[in-house]
C-alpha cells in the first residue's frame, strides 16, 4: 500500500492542516505498518504555474525542449506518477480566501491531465485514476458548511469537483472550522478534528 501526503499551508508549525495530517498519517502507519509514504511539501517546494511555455514543453518533443522545458516536464512527470502510484492520498487544504492555496491548484494543475488521468469523450469527461482514497484535511478561519458563508465555500466542494474529474469518489473531510473565531474555538474544532483523524484509517481500512 502506498500514501502520499501532501501539505499545502505556508503557516509551518502554526498550520492546523499541518498538524492533522500528521496525525492521519500517523494513523495509517500504525494501522498498516508496511505502508510506503511519499511526502510533499508544496509550500517549500511548489510546482510553477501554468504558463504559455509549460504548455508547450508537453507538446514538444524531447530534443525540442529547452533545458527549462526539459525541467518542467520532468517535475510534471514525477508528481503524476506519485499521483498515480499512490492507493491513500492524504491532502492539507486551508482555506485561503473561500479556495484552497495557490500552490495546492498548481499541483492540481500538474496530474490532472487529460490522456492520463481523465479522458474526453462524446458523454463528457471520463477518470482514469478510480479506486483512490483520499483524505481531506481541511481547516477554515470561519463556519462555512452551513451558515450565509455556505455559498462561498470554494474550497472543499472544488477539490471534491477535480478529485471526481480523475475519477476519484472516495473521499472523506476531516474538518477543523472556525480556528480564527477565538481561542477556545480554535481548540475546540482542532480536538474534535483529532480525534476523527484517529478513527478514520480503521473505517477506511
Amino acid at each position: 500500500m502506498k500514501l502520499l501526503h501532501i501539505d499545502s499551508s505556508i503557516l509551518g508549525d502554526h498550520s492546523v492542516t499541518r498538524e492533522i495530517g500528521r496525525e492521519v498519517v500517523g494513523q495509517w502507519r500504525q494501522r498498516h505498518p508496511g505502508i510506503e509514504v511519499t511526502y510533499r511539501d508544496l509550500a517549500v517546494h511548489a510546482p510553477g504555474h501554468l504558463t504559455a511555455d509549460s504548455l508547450a514543453a508537453r507538446q514538444a518533443t524531447p530534443e525540442q525542449r529547452s533545458p527549462e522545458q526539459r525541467a518542467e516536464v520532468e517535475l510534471g512527470e514525477e508528481l503524476l506518477r506519485e499521483f498515480l502510484a499512490a492507493d491513500v492520498i492524504v491532502l492539507g487544504a486551508p482555506m485561503y480566501n473561500f479556495s484552497i492555496p495557490s500552490q495546492l491548484k498548481a499541483w492540481l494543475d500538474r496530474v490532472l491531465v487529460a490522456g492520463r488521468t481523465f479522458k474526453y469523450t462524446e458523454k463528457g469527461p471520463v477518470g482514469l485514476a478510480g479506486g483512490k482514497q483520499v483524505v481531506i484535511v481541511s481547516s477554515r478561519g470561519g463556519v462555512y458548511s452551513e451558515g450565509p458563508a455556505q455559498a462561498m465555500d470554494h474550497q472543499e466542494s472544488y477539490l471534491k469537483a477535480a478529485l471526481g474529474l480523475a475519477g476519484i469518489t472516495e473521499v472523506r473531510v476531516i474538518r477543523a472550522e472556525g480556528v480564527n473565531l477565538g481561542p477556545q474555538q480554535r481548540e475546540q474544532a482542532i480536538a474534535a478534528a483529532l480525534d476523527q483523524a484517529r478513527g478514520l484509517s480503521r473505517k477506511a481500512a
